[in-house]
């Protein structure tokens, strides 16, 4: 049977998570809130609705909410020219589509972000699929984005292992009841990935490729 490797993407194969704190720190400020860095970073992996309404909360004027997204991928665009891929991240793709793996990416990014994410991988020869934003009607940490991807690849949930780089990654892969990987490039402790369903964590792509043979990819 096919086994399928699906990826989270911002802050697990590209290293772009504080740039996305960055870019929606400058965002809202431009709308008037202050906002902490801190408190967004911990946001980061939601979908731009579910980030503002966990950042801003529910009695927000949700008429903001289209602007503050639209005010962020502007700040984002100008960085899609050079978003900068982890170590080892198009290799561990390539590696795992060599051993048999179907690779399937599941994002939040869609568009000309999506484009420059798997161009800074520059891996798409191993990348079967692609599950982004477009496709789904409720992103992380509903299980949708990851069942999603498993529909693309054909494979059920138990043949399947996610790996990803926030708790809302392990929230997702956990209630779609695939096996969880985290990693700790995207800056979240190993403790509120363990918390949040990883079954073992790992530093970045690189060291996931290292220990490929001894993981839950062996």
């Amino acid at each position: 049977m096919d086994r399928a490797a699906v990826f989270d993407v911002d802050g697990t194969l590209v290293d772009t998570n504080h740039l996305h704190v960055t870019t929606w720190w400058e965002a809202f400020r431009q709308a008037g809130h202050r906002v902490p860095m801190h408190a967004i970073h911990r946001a980061v992996g939601l979908g731009s609705t579910d980030l503002v309404a966990h950042l801003l909360g529910e009695d927000r004027d949700k008429d903001q909410d289209d602007s503050l997204s639209a005010a962020h991928t502007t700040l984002y665009a100008q960085y899609f020219d050079r978003l900068p891929a982890l170590d080892d991240a198009g290799r561990l793709l390539r590696r795992l589509h060599e051993d048999g793996w179907r690779v399937v990416l599941a994002t939040s990014a869609s568009g000309a972000e999506l484009g420059a994410l798997r161009r800074a991988i520059d891996a798409d020869e191993a990348i079967d699929a692609t599950a982004s934003a477009d496709d789904v009607e409720e992103g992380k940490p509903a299980p949708e984005p990851v069942e999603h991807a498993l529909e693309l690849a054909g494979v059920p949930a138990g043949r399947a292992v996610f790996v990803g780089d926030t708790v809302w990654d392990m929230r997702a892969g956990s209630r779609a009841g695939v096996r969880c990987v985290g990693v700790l490039c995207g800056g979240i402790p190993r403790a509120d990935l363990e918390g949040a369903g990883a079954q073992a964590v790992y530093a970045d792509p690189a060291d996931l490729l290292a220990s490929l043979r001894e993981s839950p990819l062996a």
